[in-house]
């Protein structure tokens, strides 16, 4: 039976996270057989609440994790890492609270999960989709992992995607401390890491579906950094090449 933490960061999500832990606890079901899941809620000292809602409802096998302040996307992932690893998870899904991400398709990510495989719910592949996003933010996504791809020569279709499994033994071999990165970006750099490791990608086809609540966390600085950062890895690239 493998251990599998998923690993939710929070802020201002009070209105989907309860349905979110829901939707995952009815398909624990169906992979109870090979994984135990585990969630881990990592919260940003939301204003709204989300944390104590979440701790109120006890819900069955949902822990809190709660930061000082709104510290970001990675800080809170880099955080539900080091607190799995310690309790010796064997698996790390990340997902989005905002219900985005499906938890019906779980058990897709975990089918091809393996202590060489980091595997990514992709959204621009065949059978992938994505549900209300408007034209800009459609380009947006689809060329800024067109370009990192280009650049990093990292040949997979979803660089930004924030719905994946982890494998115990890539974290373990990752310098956590040395993350360079807080927004999306991070997302981008840690395929990089994998793959220089030796580690295998597999790309799931997903359905991603634009949040009803709360208020999308992209932003200018986020999309900047994005940029910023993959000129940085790129010009690395080369470098150390030659």
């Amino acid at each position: 039976m493998y251990k599998v933490l998923v690993v939710i960061p929070t802020f201002n999500e009070s209105e989907s996270v309860a349905q979110l832990i829901q939707r995952i606890d009815k398909m624990r079901d169906s992979v109870s057989n090979q994984f135990h899941l585990d969630v881990l809620v990592v919260d940003d000292n939301s204003p709204d609440g989300t944390a104590d809602l979440v701790n109120e409802a006890k819900y069955r096998n949902v822990f809190v994790l709660s930061q000082d302040n709104k510290k970001g996307l990675a800080s809170a992932y880099l955080a539900g890492f080091q607190w799995g690893l310690m309790r010796g998870y064997d698996y790390f899904m990340q997902m989005d609270g905002d219900l985005s991400h499906q938890p019906e398709q779980i058990p897709q990510l975990l089918a091809l999960s393996s202590t060489k495989n980091l595997v990514i719910g992709t959204r621009w592949m065949i059978d992938g989709q994505v549900v209300n996003w408007p034209k800009r933010r459609r380009y947006i996504s689809k060329f800024g992992t067109r370009y990192a791809a280009f650049i990093l020569k990292l040949p997979f279709k979803d660089l930004t995607s924030g719905y994946r499994v982890l494998p115990r033994q890539l974290l373990e071999r990752l310098d956590l401390s040395r993350i360079e990165t807080q927004g999306y970006s991070f997302q981008i750099e840690i395929i990089m890491k994998a793959v220089n490791l030796g580690f295998n990608i597999k790309e799931v086809p997903i359905t991603f579906i634009e949040r009803t609540n709360g208020k999308s966390k992209m932003s200018p600085g986020i999309i900047w950094e994005a940029g910023y950062r993959v000129q940085i890895w790129g010009f690395r690239r080369i470098f150390n090449r030659r």
